[in-house]
């Protein structure tokens, strides 16, 4: 074997101590020197890769667009959805237990106060006033009895018959003789009003709005099923709530007009009857109840509609769109291209959100260029030199 053919190992062990541990000495220098670099290389990669790719986003922002503004005097009003409802609604339900003997009146049936909807056959009911009949009877005649022989023991006590002892045990008999009258006649009187429930009838005017018992079904408290929906339509509530930021323009007595998608073209006169005073706080909004009319009964309750209020005039108003909006720091926000073609960040008070167009009083003016579409990588200051078109400022239509 020649001296080429030896192993490295072997070749390690023929070597003297003193080249031994110079030879590693260099081969460990060497190694944590590609160590060094390998680590520099990587911990650059991801900065120059997001300066790579932040390059290719800010030329990609260099040619921008600038947002349509609309300046003018906001006079279209206010429309928002409302909530029709029956201006009285009941659940009527059974007073007393017993079955369904009849019903007179089936859903969409128009009633009057008192009429009768459906009558009860209660026989247990009938039973307890019969019983009632005769413990009143039968407490009238004790308490006559009572009356009698206290007036005789009376008339004997004048004489020195009985003592004064007996005459007044007489005396309160006879006056608990009629505190028993007294409850029994108000258990027949308790009776007899829970015997007109056995006739179901309706506590106003109004719409059979659901009929939910059939002849022979079991109602009453112990069986607490609903027997008819009953609904006054003659005049409708209308429900509306309005934006935190408007709720000081809607007043009471103001006038608004209802649109349903059932009546294209048609508008109902309502009117502001009450608001709740208080801004809920989930919605930052605030109730306002609506009172319409509704003689011909072409308003349904539960409907959709659109209500508008007519609002006073605000002049300089501006509108830009929801495109430009940007949500930073918390806040809604909008990019506007300075003089100096530099990039500046402003803060926007949004009266009202029409969609795709928001309606603002604070943070922009006629004058102001705002970046249409912006980024996330723009930053404030920087220097933008290309744009596609320039603002297009025209009145709200």
């Amino acid at each position: 074997m020649t001296s080429n053919q030896i192993l490295p190992e072997a070749r390690r062990e023929a070597l003297p101590p003193s080249r031994l541990s110079t030879t590693f000495k260099r081969y460990l220098t060497a190694t944590i020197f590609a160590a060094g670099v390998a680590a520099v290389v990587l911990a650059k990669y991801p900065t120059e890769l997001h300066r790579t790719t932040r390059s290719a986003e800010v030329k990609a922002t260099d040619k921008i667009e600038f947002a349509s503004l609309k300046v003018g005097n906001a006079d279209d009003g206010l429309t928002l959805p409302g909530e029709i409802k029956a201006f009285n609604a009941a659940q009527i339900r059974a007073r007393v237990n017993g079955y369904i003997k009849e019903w007179k009146y089936d859903i969409g049936a128009r009633v009057k106060a008192g009429d009768t909807l459906a009558i009860i056959d209660a026989p247990e009911l009938e039973e307890q006033y019969q019983e009632a009949k005769g413990q009143l009877e039968r407490a009238e005649a004790h308490a006559q009895l009572a009356r009698l022989t206290s007036k005789r023991w009376e008339s004997l006590r004048a004489s020195a018959v009985v003592s004064q002892q007996s005459t007044d045990e007489k005396g309160g008999e006879r006056a608990a003789k009629r505190a028993e009258v007294a409850s029994a006649e108000a258990n027949l009187r308790r009776l007899q009003a829970l015997k007109s429930f056995t006739g179901v009838t309706a506590p106003f005017a109004g719409v059979v709005t659901a009929r939910r018992i059939d002849i022979g079904v079991l109602v009453g408290p112990s069986h607490p099923v609903e027997l008819f929906d009953i609904a006054d339509i003659h005049q409708l509530r209308v429900y509306v709530r309005v934006p935190q930021s408007l709720a000081p323009q809607i007043k009471q007595g103001m006038n608004a007009a209802l649109t349903l998608p059932q009546y294209p073209g048609r508008t109902f006169d309502a009117r502001v009857i009450a608001t709740s005073d208080a801004i809920e706080a989930n919605s930052r909004t605030l109730l306002v109840q609506l009172l319409v009319s509704n003689e011909s009964g072409a308003l349904l309750p539960g409907s959709f509609a659109e209500v508008r209020f007519e609002l006073p005039k605000k002049s300089n108003v501006v509108r830009i769109p929801a495109t430009a909006l940007l949500f930073r720091d918390n806040q809604i926000q909008v990019a506007i291209v300075g003089a100096d073609q530099r990039v500046a960040f402003r803060r926007l008070t949004i009266d009202r959100d029409f969609g795709s167009e928001v309606e603002v009083s604070t943070g922009v003016r006629v004058s102001d260029r705002i970046v249409n579409f912006p980024t996330r990588f723009l930053q404030k200051g920087e220097i933008i030199r290309r744009f596609e078109r320039t603002a297009d400022r025209r009145s709200p239509s």
